[in-house]
């Protein structure tokens, strides 16, 4: 049993723990917080051992009326990794308690790659992070794109990469990100971070990356032009490829999901925790074959895809399976083994 400790919990951190908890192989040590809210209360009725992760707020809890198992400190102790799902940059500020205490740790895509030993997508380089003692989950947006790259890459070969990311501006709950009527392009200047943070995945890939930040919440979009090396002989063969892939579900036309917010309402009718959409989003009319170029558009759910790849690094980390095991496992106890679907 691999003892987790889940440092954080908020949108990632609290998604994170469910899962850690689902898996045969798992144990949520504890959860922790920086102060009493509504999800510490929460994390608290679900049964989670709840620390604090500054000392001195600690009254603030008892104030609360909320019990603490005790300091960060400890739950790092007690655990044999821990997920880091704290606010971006916090995660390298603590990486030197995670060292100090021989913990290995998860941090998020939020991090900065070189705070952290690897870089870590499951389907695309899950081996590459056995024994390393920081591993950086990447973000969303490059959990995305590095599971459809890697299936692509390895059928056909790549020649390069074009993306647009349209971004939406915040997540439901952050009322104070923005643009509230506006679209704006995030950033201005190219390329991009996406592109580089691709490349800590595949680090010789030829990518472009444009971003584009919409006043939305639900989900990003990307616009995907691959020229491939050696593409099939139409684009039923791409699309037969991507819906043989684990954590890719390419969306029917009859469906009638014609955006992000018809597929987010499938997930709440097929009864997913939160409504969370664990697999990328291919419009499936959308993969088009021109001469050596492949285009297609994927809705990628910022809460929640990284979900399953952090379950899948701990075991990367720790050595407790291989690849094919490990996500098998985890789409297993999420109850991801099939796509979305309305009769579920």
């Amino acid at each position: 049993m691999i003892h987790v400790g889940v440092n954080g919990y908020g949108t990632i951190g609290k998604r994170v723990a469910d899962a850690v908890r689902a898996q045969p192989d798992m144990e949520v040590v504890g959860v922790a917080k920086t102060r009493p809210n509504f999800e510490a209360s929460t994390a608290v009725e679900k049964g989670f051992d709840l620390y604090a992760a500054v000392a001195e707020r600690k009254p603030r809890f008892a104030e609360a009326g909320i019990d603490l198992a005790g300091d960060v400190e400890e739950l790092v102790a007690e655990s044999d990794v821990v997920v880091d799902a704290c606010p971006s940059g916090i995660g390298a500020e603590n990486a030197a308690m995670y060292r100090e205490h021989d913990t290995p740790a998860l941090l998020q895509g939020g991090e900065d790659a070189t705070a952290v030993d690897a870089s870590f997508n499951a389907r695309a380089n899950y081996d590459s992070v056995a024994d390393a003692d920081l591993v950086r989950v990447v973000s969303c947006n490059t959990t995305g794109l590095s599971r459809l790259i890697a299936p692509l890459r390895e059928a056909y070969g790549i020649e390069k990469v074009r993306t647009t990311l349209v971004r939406r501006g915040g997540d439901p709950a952050q009322a104070g990100r923005g643009p509230i009527n506006d679209i704006l392009p995030d950033p201005v200047t190219l390329p991009s971070h996406h592109g580089p943070d691709v490349n800590t995945i595949f680090p010789d890939l030829a990518i472009d990356t444009l971003g584009l930040k919409v006043p939305a919440t639900l989900m990003h979009v990307h616009s995907v032009n691959v020229t491939l090396e050696d593409p099939p002989a139409d684009a039923d063969d791409v699309r037969s490829l991507l819906e043989g892939e684990r954590r890719m579900f390419v969306m029917p036309e009859w469906l009638g999901l014609d955006g992000t917010g018809a597929i987010k309402e499938l997930a709440q009718d097929s009864g997913r925790p939160r409504a969370d959409v664990w697999e990328n989003c291919v419009w499936g009319e959308s993969i088009t074959l021109e001469g050596d170029d492949l285009y297609l558009f994927q809705a990628i759910h910022q809460e929640s895809d990284v979900v399953p790849e952090n379950v899948d690094a701990i075991r990367a980390l720790t050595g407790a399976a291989d690849r094919k095991e490990s996500m098998a496992k985890t789409d297993e106890a999420m109850g991801l083994v099939e796509p979305l679907s309305p009769s579920r």
